[in-house]
């Protein structure tokens, strides 16, 4: 009989057509005031035998499934023997297997010597999802994440360091209509200065659920910045990023009001161009019935 999730589910709009696996319930921080994702859950590291259980039941449906994401919010928080045994029995399961990837926040990176992400390297666990969010440490500490920007530099060098790749996000409109630049400044900063392999960025979208507590926590009022203010941030972020190594990057996510999709520094220019011309209305943009989470 094939198990059934802990729902709610989430996972990266790439895993979709992925093999899913809950390896925790829940968020281990679960305090970010514009994410409402997992507030209904309380964090649990599921058991070993469980796990192990669910990963065969589902390979005896898709024994050729090649890429496995490890659910829910952040299953590197785990023990890395724990972890290890876990990708070992998807290994066994799956000959076909390629890669395992999952949600990683700055603490789950932190906690992990870089000979322990080396070890979860070898055993394919080699993509880690990462919601930078902000630079700014202003903007971060509005927002709750629990990380600075020193934090977020240091352990991004850690995963590098380790062969891991990172899947980075940004969420613009975050700084609202007041420190819009402080956000995109230090977000600059950060990239710039710290190695990511891909980087896509949002837009800001408050749950009805986590409304009153976001504008609580922001500490000043917040005004939600319109798509024009939106595109002025992400000309301003392209402009400035001179990341330490190439990166792919999209803003091809639901939420976003102009799908953009190039690599960086090569396509700056060109990405650039597609802005200017969206912000003049030669470019059409996604309609606000077509946008969502």
């Amino acid at each position: 009989m094939p198990f059934i999730y802990d729902m709610p589910l989430f996972r990266p709009p790439s895993e979709g057509d992925n093999f899913i696996i809950q390896a925790t319930l829940g968020c281990s921080f679960n305090q970010c005031s514009f994410c409402a994702m997992y507030r209904s859950k309380h964090y649990v590291e599921r058991p070993l035998d469980e796990v192990c259980a669910n990963i065969r039941t589902a390979a005896a449906d898709w024994p050729e499934a090649q890429r496995v994401f490890l659910a829910d919010g952040d299953a590197l928080a785990l023990p890395t023997d724990h972890l290890l045994a876990i990708l070992r029995e998807l290994a066994t399961a799956l000959p076909r297997l390629t890669r395992v990837s999952c949600y990683a926040t700055p603490g789950n990176i932190q906690r992990k010597s870089i000979e322990e992400l080396a070890l979860l390297r070898e055993q394919k666990l080699s993509l880690l999802y990462f919601g930078i969010e902000s630079g700014s440490d202003l903007i971060l500490k509005k927002i709750t994440k629990g990380a600075t920007q020193r934090r977020m530099a240091e352990v991004l060098t850690k995963a590098h360091a380790s062969s891991m790749k990172v899947s980075a996000t940004i969420i613009l409109g975050l700084g609202g209509n007041t420190h819009s630049d402080e956000h995109i400044d230090g977000t600059i900063a950060l990239l710039n200065s710290a190695p990511v392999t891909y980087l896509s960025t949002l837009q800001l979208y408050l749950d009805e659920s986590i409304v009153e507590e976001f504008h609580r926590k922001y500490g000043d009022p917040f005004e939600m910045p319109n798509d024009l203010a939106i595109l002025k941030e992400q000309e301003r972020l392209i402009s400035g990023l001179n990341p330490p190594q190439p990166v792919i990057f999209r803003s091809n996510h639901a939420s976003n009001a102009l799908a953009l999709a190039g690599n960086l520094p090569r396509d700056k220019e060109k990405l650039l161009l597609q802005l200017r011309e969206a912000m003049e209305g030669l470019r059409p943009l996604r309609p606000f019935y077509m946008r969502g989470l």
